[in-house]
């Protein structure tokens, strides 16, 4: 049985001013704040769990201090469906990546609250901690100490970007048990769990283009990331070093440059793969260029994306291959830190054919549609758990102020969430 109406437009009444009120609290003065293991992102959690505390729902926090709300079911038998996503947020950011889909969630097991119907199942809506990667340059960090796959050295190697202190140091400020997360073990079953659902807006236009209000992913792009190289050459002055005997730093990056965005081309339009590839620092030492100063050294970093594993692997060896080759011929050298990536991950089958099942019965327009960015949902996925996504509408794209989901597209990814607890089988 679902929930009514009126008890729906009350649980999308609260969500409404909890937007509002985490908005006004976690403004920065040009965007929304929201650190990882910091104040924004706590004073989120404490306004969400205080919300969660008046619907009555059982209410618990694990050891990476993930907050888990429980509306019980009618068989405590049958296992838990888990919705989730993050409520930490990119310096100056927007105010919904990551907030909507725990607000969708919270508005779900509201209803069901107002409407006094017990879902078929548990609901386990989870508040998952430090899912951006800019804060301490690791992602997904909540969600991967859950499913013991947080490799424990990031604790003390990861460093907060405005603190410069470590991951286990803000964790244990926090209140996190920090000798519990160094043994490296689930604190979650995931064999346990029925699937997981996450609503999140979508960061490209697509959907805008489209005048379509949802998306169901089908999937979430693997990433290969290399976060800082460098190229380096020789200092000389620009009217006096010939050509032939220049160790030109910027010319051999740029050259690079040119390889990868060529492969690129090949793999998209010739072969019809699917691809991404971002140089996205590219930096001159200030203490050392000039207008007339043939540049030694240049930072760059390299961020390729794709939904076939084989392809990033490719875009590896190529660009090893590359910066081999251009090292040799233009006397420069290239270093890398450690290429770090997360793998593909599909979208369960079944899940998405029931949520397209509900956009049909609701009458909600949607389409198919793959995520580039990385989600909570793709590792869920990569722990063996059946996970699906919605996408809302969101105009001027996301980690900016400008975030812009409308009220009305979220309302339709609740009334969607709704129907699918209530539909699941299994």
């Amino acid at each position: 049985m679902m929930p009514g109406e009126s008890s729906i437009e009350a649980a999308l009444a609260l969500a409404r001013q909890l937007f509002d009120t985490i908005g006004t609290r976690t403004f920065d003065g040009v965007g929304f704040t929201r650190a990882a293991y910091g104040e924004g992102e706590q004073t989120a959690h404490d306004l969400v769990a205080a919300a969660a505390r008046d619907l009555d729902l059982d209410i618990a926090v694990d050891a990476a201090l993930n907050l888990s709300m429980t509306l019980r079911g009618d068989d405590p038998d049958l296992p838990p469906l888990v919705i989730g996503s993050h409520l930490d947020a990119v310096p100056q950011g927007g105010n919904f990546d990551g907030l909507a889909g725990v607000l969708a969630g919270l508005a779900c097991l509201a209803a069901y609250r107002a409407a006094g119907v017990r879902p078929p199942r548990d609901i386990v809506l989870i508040a998952i901690r430090a899912e951006e990667s800019a804060w301490f340059g690791a992602q997904h960090i909540g969600s991967r100490a859950m499913l013991g796959t947080l490799d424990p050295r990031i604790l003390d190697e990861a460093r907060r970007s405005d603190s410069g202190l470590s991951l286990a140091e803000h964790m244990r400020q926090a209140g996190a048990d920090v000798g519990r997360l160094r043994n490296g073990a689930a604190l979650v079953d995931p064999a346990r769990l029925r699937g997981y659902l996450e609503l999140h807006i979508e960061q490209g236009p697509l959907l805008v283009s489209r005048a379509l209000p949802l998306g169901i992913v089908t999937g979430i792009r693997g990433n290969l990331r290399c976060r800082k190289a460098t190229c380096v050459g020789e200092y000389a002055h620009s009217g006096t070093a010939p050509r032939a005997l220049r160790r030109d730093a910027v010319f051999a990056v740029s050259e690079l440059v040119g390889r990868i965005d060529e492969l690129w081309r090949v793999i998209e339009d010739e072969e019809g793969g699917d691809l991404v590839t971002t140089f996205g620092r590219f930096s001159t030492d200030p203490n050392a260029h000039a207008v007339t100063t043939v540049p030694g050294e240049v930072v760059f970093s390299f961020d390729a994306r794709s939904h076939a594993q084989a392809v990033l692997r490719r875009v590896e060896a190529a660009l090893r291959q590359a910066m081999d080759e251009i090292a040799s011929r233009r006397g420069v050298t290239f270093t890398c830190d450690s290429f770090t990536g997360d793998a593909p991950a599909a979208m369960n089958p079944d899940f998405q054919g029931l949520l397209s099942q509900g956009c049909e019965r609701l009458s909600i327009p949607a389409m198919p549609i793959a995520s580039g960015a990385g989600h909570d949902a793709g590792d869920f996925a990569a722990a063996g758990v059946p996970s699906a996504m919605i996408f809302v509408r969101n105009d001027k794209g996301s980690h900016n102020p400008q975030e812009a989901m409308e009220f009305d597209d979220f309302a339709l990814g609740v009334r969607l969430m709704v129907w699918f607890v209530a539909n699941l089988k299994g």
